[in-house]
């Protein structure tokens, strides 16, 4: 049965304690440096004659504002606040383990950058883009709505890639391909095209940088086996973990943020867990 290990406290000090070659795969999230404070609000909605949105057929809803979790994503430095904890991913990282690093245009080319001098240019085998369509557009520059998923292998002539594991997607000519190949469908590519947590749906824990569990679930299927052990020490709200844990795998999630420890605490209080304050 797969467990989830929970750290509140600095990862980096975290890290430095794991031995070697420990963990098969690592995923990270790491704040963006967007030089604000990232908030999410958490609402509910209930019927109302007088309400301020509209639903199916018609029908009046309110919103009640439940709360909010934020933090602050600022740092004077951000590559060197990186740069030791990415030294310690890779030494962490088996011999056919993976680094996923997930940013958005402010910072990857830098981050890039500080990664291949970390694992090596030859170690650096996709970037993936995830693309979304939701949200407020610009109206004086084009409207970015993709995030940049940086994937490193420690050893680039030996790592885990489960390609039968790979979901497919619908082609969008079916016609032009036959009836078996349309029904079995293509893999992806390096353009993952997938919604983000709906503000309303299931899904969502309310914590302010969520990621779907769509995306996640696809990494952690193709990039490592049942009963591995994962990592992420940006933890947030937890997702990555979700996903290792209902794929069967064991994962470890770090994060000195007491909100992301209170939202994991309820998203997992019904999965086998440990806690540890350090």
């Amino acid at each position: 049965m797969s467990k989830i290990e929970i750290y509140f406290g600095d990862n980096l000090e975290i890290l430095k304690k794991i031995p070697d070659s420990h963990t098969s795969l690592i995923y990270i999230d790491p704040p963006f440096n967007t030089g604000k404070t990232q908030t999410r609000q958490q609402i509910t909605t209930i019927r109302s004659d007088t309400g301020d949105r509209k639903g199916f057929g018609d029908r009046l809803y309110k919103t009640e504002k439940l709360g909010a979790t934020s933090y602050e994503d600022n740092f004077d430095d951000y590559i060197e606040f990186l740069r030791p904890r990415l030294a310690e991913a890779r030494r962490i990282l088996k011999p056919d383990g993976s680094l996923f690093f997930h940013l958005d245009y402010r910072e990857i080319h830098y981050c890039k950058i500080l990664l291949d001098q970390i694992f090596g240019r030859k170690s650096f085998i996709n970037e993936i883009i995830w693309a979304y369509d939701y949200g407020a557009r610009s109206k004086n520059r084009w409207p970015a709505k993709h995030d940049n998923i940086l994937w490193y292998a420690k050893d680039p002539d030996n790592y885990i890639f489960n390609y039968d594991e790979m979901d497919r997607i619908p082609y969008m000519a079916p016609g032009l391909v036959g009836p078996e190949k349309a029904k079995r469908g293509k893999t992806p590519t390096d353009v993952w095209w997938h919604t983000i947590v709906s503000p309303n749906g299931r899904e969502k824990t309310g914590y302010a940088t969520q990621k779907p569990l769509g995306i996640l679930n696809r990494i952690v299927k193709i990039h490592s086996n049942r009963g591995d052990r994962l990592c992420d020490f940006f933890a947030g709200s937890g997702s990555f973990g979700e996903a290792a844990y209902c794929l069967q795998r064991d994962c470890m999630l770090v994060d000195k943020n007491p909100q992301a420890i209170d939202v994991m605490k309820k998203r997992f209080a019904t999965f086998e867990t440990e806690w540890f304050n350090c």
